[in-house]
């Protein structure tokens, strides 16, 4: 299979066979690299990471991924670059793409990353926008297939604000690859019905199904991975606290919502998570909507520390496997040969 030159920018723009072939490139390339078999196959490439959102997991799986592939990189942080202040998205692209054989882009607004890939003449890599985050679901996925074997008929649950970058990104990705995907949250909260009715039709040809429920324990029933992510992202105002607490209290995800699954579920987290007050955003938000919100008065917001803690919780196998999938994106779009 040949994805040479292909932009990641979004799930939608790949078949399940290919989104397959990715994970077995992250599985065999994560071998690999633990048994100390070098594979440097871009020694002669140079890429540029351009972060507008500071990132701890995906600056480091990129740098380390093109690092073990003999690459050059470049970090260009928020203030490291003139993109969207002097210069446009389109100038950008045409600027980097002359110096760099690969551009990753994280960022607010989806239509910068595509405007990236569709100047710059080189594979354009979505390290997350507010609309997808697709380097994250192959990591996810390859985790769920390390842990169950398989993802065909993996029954997956996401509870928490559904219409934002990882509720989009994992609905399509359980779409395209045949897991039962099931939204829980307010139903202001779920996705655009345009995206659920393209999801719906992709279902059909997996055989999988999408649903959306306000209800925490019909959704988490009979789960195999139950899934949650933070309720307020960087870059949103202070002010939206208060809102989002105000839908969201009543669905962390706890012990007894675990425990309401199959008794093999695990426990998914993108991170950072603020599961206690060892974080000052944590910290200052418990003690600001503790009184209001009781739940949240530890620290624990969208996950309590018991279930991050705990044997079902597969978090920071999920965000090793950041690096060896977002290698095999950039192996795969980068080079036509890495057998």
């Amino acid at each position: 299979m040949n994805l040479k030159n292909r932009n990641f920018i979004t799930l939608l723009d790949f078949t399940p066979a290919e989104i397959n072939h990715l994970i077995d490139l992250s599985a065999r390339l994560k071998k690999e690299k633990n048994e100390g078999i070098s594979h440097k196959h871009l020694s002669d490439k140079n890429v540029v990471l351009l972060f507008q959102k500071d990132s701890t997991r995906t600056r480091c799986a990129f740098e380390v991924g093109a690092l073990d592939l003999g690459m050059g990189v470049t970090f260009l942080g928020p203030n490291g670059s003139q993109m969207n202040k002097k210069e446009s998205v389109k100038d950008t692209a045409r600027v980097l793409g002359r110096m760099y054989d690969g551009i990753e882009f994280r960022g607010y607004k989806q239509k910068d990353v595509e405007s990236l890939g569709t100047y710059s003449g080189v594979p354009v890599w979505n390290g997350l926008t507010d609309e997808y985050h697709p380097t994250q679901i192959l990591a996810d996925f390859l985790t769920i297939k390390e842990k169950f074997g398989h993802l065909k008929g993996i029954n997956f649950t996401f509870v928490g604000d559904c219409r934002n970058n990882m509720g989009n990104s994992l609905m399509i990705g359980s779409a395209k690859l045949g897991l039962n995907f099931t939204g829980v949250s307010p139903k202001e909260l779920w996705p655009d019905q345009k995206l659920i009715d393209v999801c719906l039709e992709i279902a059909k040809e997996s055989g999988s199904t999408i649903k959306f429920t306000a209800d925490k324990f019909e959704g988490t029933k009979e789960a195999d991975a139950i899934y949650t992510d933070v309720w307020v992202s960087m870059g949103e105002p202070k002010e939206v606290w208060n809102t989002r607490l105000e839908l969201l209290n009543n669905y962390q995800v706890d012990m007894k919502l675990m425990k309401n699954a199959k008794p093999s579920s695990i426990f998914m987290h993108c991170l950072p998570a603020f599961h206690d007050k060892d974080t000052d955003v944590g910290a200052a938000m418990s003690k600001e909507f503790g009184t209001k919100y009781p739940r949240v008065k530890n620290g624990e917001f969208e996950v309590t520390d018991e279930v991050f803690e705990s044997n079902q919780s597969v978090v920071f196998q999920e965000a090793e496997n950041r690096m060896h999938t977002i290698k095999a994106v950039m192996l795969a779009t980068l080079s036509d040969s890495y057998e």
